[in-house]
C-alpha cells in the first residue's frame, strides 16, 4: 500500500508540473462554467416572467461527463507509455515495485487529479443551491457527482491499461479515444439488428456507457448493477495493465 501512495503521489505531482494539466483543468471549468452562465441566465429569465426552475446541477454534470470521454486519453496516454518510451519502466520493474503496486499507482495518481477538478466544479452546486429556493434537490445532486467519479474511475483505469500497452504517447492517446467512442456510441448500435431477440439488444445496450449515467446516477436513481458496471470496467482497465507490465517483465 506504501508503494501505492507513492507512486500515486508523485504522478499527482506530475500533473501539476505539466502545463497540459492545467490546459484540461482551465479548459473543463471554462466549457462547465459557461454552460451554468447560460443556465443560471435563462432560469434568471423564467424566473422575472413568473416562472423558472432550479438549475439543473445533472445537465452540467452530464457535460462534464461528455468532456471526460475527450480529455481522460490526453491524462492518461503517458502515463506507463512514456516510461515504455524512455527506458525507466525497466528500472521501475527492478525496484522491489509489484507491477499491480505501479499500475494502480499510476491510476491513483490521475484520479485524484480528476477528484480534484471535480472538487473544484462543486462550487456550481453551491451557487445554484444558493440561488434557489429551497435549494436543488440534494439526492439528486450527490448521486450525479457519485455517478460523474465512477465514470472518471473507470475512464481513467481503461486509459491507463491501454497506456501500458504502447510505446508511444500519440498511439496510446488515439486508441483510447476510439474505445470510448465505442462505449458511448457505437456499441449500442448493434441492439436495433437484434429486434426478434431482445437480450441480445440488451447485452449491447448494458455495455453502453451512457445507460449507466444519463437515465440512472444523474437523475437520482442508484442501482449496483450500475455501480458494478462501473467497477467492472476499473478492474478490467487495471488488469489489462497489469498484464501488459507482466509481459514486458519477462521479454
Amino acid at each position: 500500500m506504501k508503494n501505492i501512495w507513492t507512486i500515486a503521489k508523485r504522478e499527482y505531482d506530475n500533473y501539476f508540473a505539466s502545463p497540459l494539466a492545467y490546459v484540461i483543468a482551465a479548459g473543463l471549468l471554462f466549457l462547465l462554467g459557461g454552460i451554468f452562465l447560460i443556465i443560471l441566465q435563462g432560469s434568471i429569465q423564467q424566473a422575472i416572467f413568473g416562472g423558472g426552475t432550479p438549475v439543473d446541477i445533472g445537465f452540467i454534470n452530464q457535460w462534464f461527463y461528455y468532456l471526460l470521454l475527450w480529455t481522460v486519453p490526453a491524462l492518461t496516454m503517458r502515463l506507463i507509455s512514456d516510461e515504455n518510451r524512455t527506458g525507466t519502466l525497466e528500472l521501475l520493474l527492478t525496484a522491489p515495485v509489484r507491477d499491480f503496486e505501479l499500475v494502480i499507482g499510476k491510476w491513483l495518481g490521475s484520479f485524484l487529479y480528476i477528484l480534484s477538478v471535480i472538487g473544484v466544479s462543486f462550487i456550481f452546486a453551491i451557487v445554484a443551491n444558493y440561488l434557489a429556493e429551497p435549494g436543488i434537490d440534494q439526492v439528486k445532486m450527490m448521486s450525479s457527482y457519485l455517478g460523474l467519479i465512477l465514470i472518471a474511475g473507470a475512464l481513467l483505469a481503461l486509459g491507463t491499461g491501454i497506456s501500458a500497452l504502447f510505446n508511444n504517447q500519440i498511439a496510446a492517446f488515439f486508441v483510447t479515444l476510439a474505445l470510448f467512442i465505442v462505449l458511448w456510441l457505437l456499441i449500442g448500435i448493434p441492439a436495433s439488428f437484434f429486434p426478434s431477440n431482445p437480450a441480445i439488444g440488451d447485452v449491447f445496450r448494458y455495455l453502453q456507457i451512457g445507460n449507466h449515467y444519463e437515465s440512472t446516477f444523474n437523475a437520482g436513481v442508484l442501482y449496483l448493477s450500475d455501480v458494478i458496471y462501473f467497477l467492472s470496467l476499473i478492474a478490467i482497465g487495471l488488469f489489462t495493465g497489469v498484464t501488459a507490465v507482466d509481459s514486458r517483465r519477462w521479454r
